[in-house]
């Protein structure tokens, strides 16, 4: 069964490019550690799916959950990691930052454009630190295993919470509906295109990868099978 979805992993990617690799001051550690580390096992979901979106762009350098116009110090080109860790030895001219945006960002929410009429369901997929880093909402705190959102109106809430019963059947922990995520910028900006969830499992190691890769494949079969999708 092929499931009519699109799955987006966003975070998943480990690279410098070249057009900053000489300036970028990271340890391959620190990238792993900015990003969604085993996003790209857990969610190798390609030949199961409709379509399939991913990066090998670290999000260190791009992060496309991230508005274009976003410059924090955490924004789309960032200046720092999320543990506050400077990225460049100097910094990124605004032609240098127009050239990431143009080879890296635009052709990812591009193809998400393009993919929307052929599936039923976005998921936007993402791991995250098991306790919140310096720079997020809920810095310092324990966070939930499983968190599922919808920024409150990017799919119906009907579907959201069918999802979270089929994670919780399959992961059989406890799902966090909205918290500590609300959903990012991907979600909220292509829901006029498709309905979308934004999915958050935690790092920490309650289960193997393979484990994680097979629950959530699991639970996408039982919500298609449910809505009879």
């Amino acid at each position: 069964m092929t499931l009519p979805l699109l799955i987006s992993t966003p975070h998943a990617g480990l690279k410098v490019p070249p057009e900053v690799k000489e300036i970028c001051t990271l340890t391959e550690q620190q990238i792993v550690e900015d990003g969604d580390e085993g996003a790209a096992e857990i969610y190798s979901l390609r030949d199961e799916v409709t379509s399939f979106v991913t990066t090998d762009v670290a999000r260190a350098i791009v992060d496309l959950n991230r508005a274009e116009d976003d410059r924090r110090a955490d924004g789309v080109v960032k200046t720092h990691t999320i543990w506050e860790v400077p990225i460049y030895s100097e910094p990124l001219s605004d032609e240098l930052v127009e050239t990431l945006l143009t080879k890296y960002y635009r052709p990812y929410h591009n193809q998400l454009s393009a993919l929307a009429k052929n599936v039923k369901l976005g998921v936007d997929c993402h791991t995250m630190a098991q306790v919140g880093p310096p720079v997020a909402s809920d810095a310092g705190k324990e966070r939930p295993l499983i968190c599922l959102s919808n920024a409150e109106g990017t799919c119906p809430e009907s579907w959201l919470t069918r999802l979270a019963e089929c994670l919780e059947n399959s992961f059989r922990v406890s799902v966090s509906i909205n918290s500590p995520f609300k959903g990012g910028y991907i979600i909220r900006s292509h829901a006029h295109e498709l309905p979308w969830v934004q999915l958050e499992l935690s790092r920490a190691t309650f289960l193997s990868i393979e484990q994680k890769r097979s629950c959530v494949l699991k639970a996408l079969t039982e919500w298609c099978k449910s809505f009879d999708v």
